[in-house]
């Protein structure tokens, strides 16, 4: 008799064992594709944490130009990159706001001049991307309307105006002001596009206008190039990349773009070490489910299996007496266990999904319980995903399953191989 055939029949007659078969391989299965299952939805979370999050790089140095930060920011490991590059500039149409303080000589600060030259009554910070400036990231600047400066804006004339200043001045979003170079010769207009509110409070003592936190507007680079009297160097750039690890790369990067100049070279990962090493433990934990699971599973089918063989002994011996291979002996046994580990797969895919959702949601929900404030922007990954079975999960699930399966047959099954029909038939009780 053909003994796939005869496993076959084996497992109708056995429906208890086989039944209590099938549960234990439901629960293997189901521990295996939680396992995968986190693991597929932590790699998501953090690739999203490192587009989102990622590692800040400061970069400060002698030499350091719009041109060099565009061209470092051009490496494949950043994601986001902003030059600062600021100056001080007067204003044309509008009024700066000045200190209440009493200037040192006795004069007030609105007392009426006539100099030279008007001093720069506003700062202007020449930036790419002001969302990766520190107080706009951690919360002490707060856009209130309109937006702040994209990349987009590059080639653009446009600002954005602290709240009182616009406030003294009546502008809003889509208003135009004039913003003129120190030395009187140069003006750009420019379209206001957003209006922020900076925390920072009026020194309390007497400070020139250009200093209030009140007069600094946030223009693109390319403005502040237009109302320099000379080529400048940046304060400083800011570049975002993915991973602690791409510092390195970043900073021979920095280097040799630099040439032996010295510059100042400094990673902030906190944010990416509080938000996404989380991540990466529970990502671990679901590997060790899954490697723990398909041990345990293999050693616990393993010894069933060895049971049943011990209890079979009889049967064994019957089948070798009339001449059944020994091989075929132990291929019924594993297509026993495989019979019941294929719809074990299937089961498993229905009943996992809502518990490993559950178990998900408590690895990977708000991983920290005190966020960083730059984690708390729209599209940041402080909940965790939706866990979606892939073809590709249950495919691994079943390559496992029928394994562990194999194992667990073949090396009980070396048993078979010492049998003798007439040891089997004379010993048996």
């Amino acid at each position: 008799m053909n003994f796939v055939k005869r496993a076959g029949m084996s497992l109708r007659a056995r429906k208890a064992r086989t039944t209590a078969l099938l549960g234990i391989f439901v629960v293997i299965c189901t521990l295996l594709l939680g396992g995968f299952l986190l693991q597929g939805a932590t790699a998501r979370q953090e690739a999203d944490a490192q587009r989102t999050i990622g590692v800040d790089v400061t970069l400060k140095g002698e030499g350091l130009t719009p041109a060099l930060a565009d061209r470092l920011g051009s490496s494949p490991q950043v994601h986001r990159y902003n030059p600062r590059l600021p100056l001080e500039a007067g204003a044309r149409g509008i009024e700066p706001l000045e200190s209440d303080v009493p200037r040192p000589g006795g004069n007030r600060a609105g007392a009426k001049t006539s100099p030279p030259r008007t001093p720069p009554s506003l700062a202007l910070n020449g930036v790419r991307d002001s969302g990766l400036l520190l107080p706009f990231s951690y919360g002490s600047n707060k856009i209130t309307a309109g937006r702040g400066i994209t990349p987009e804006d590059a080639g653009r004339k446009v600002a954005v105006v602290e709240q009182r200043l616009a406030e003294k001045n009546g502008l809003k979003a889509g208003d135009t002001l004039r913003v003129r170079s120190a030395d009187g010769k140069r003006t750009v207009p420019l379209t206001v596009v957003g209006i922020y509110r900076d925390s920072t409070q009026d020194p309390s003592r007497w400070v020139p206008p250009h200093q209030l936190p009140g007069n600094v507007l946030y223009v693109p680079v390319r403005t502040v190039q237009r109302l320099s009297p000379g080529a400048a160097d940046l304060t400083e750039a800011v570049f975002r990349i993915g991973s602690p690890e791409q510092a390195e790369q970043l900073h021979a990067e920095a280097r040799r773009l630099l040439g032996g100049g010295s510059f100042d070279f400094r990673v902030n990962d906190k944010a990416y070490r509080d938000q996404v090493r989380p991540i990466q433990r529970a990502g671990a934990f679901a590997g060790l489910i899954v490697r723990l699971t398909a041990v345990a599973g293999a050693l616990i089918l393993g010894l069933i299996v060895m049971l049943q063989i011990r209890e079979r002994r009889d049967e064994l011996g019957v089948l070798l007496s009339l001449g059944e291979k020994k091989w075929k002996l132990i291929g019924q046994h594993a297509v026993e266990v495989a019979a019941v580990g294929l719809p074990a797969v299937a089961v498993a895919a229905l009943a996992g999904q809502v518990a490993v959702q559950e178990a998900g949601d408590a690895l990977l929900a708000r991983q920290d319980s005190s966020p960083s404030p730059r984690t708390n922007s729209p599209g940041t990954p402080a909940d965790s995903p939706r866990m979606r079975i892939e073809p590709s999960d249950l495919g691994k699930v079943a390559g496992i399953g029928l394994g562990i399966s194999l194992v667990s047959t073949v090396v009980p099954g070396i048993g078979i191989l010492r049998l003798h029909p007439r040891s089997i038939l004379t010993d048996s009780e």
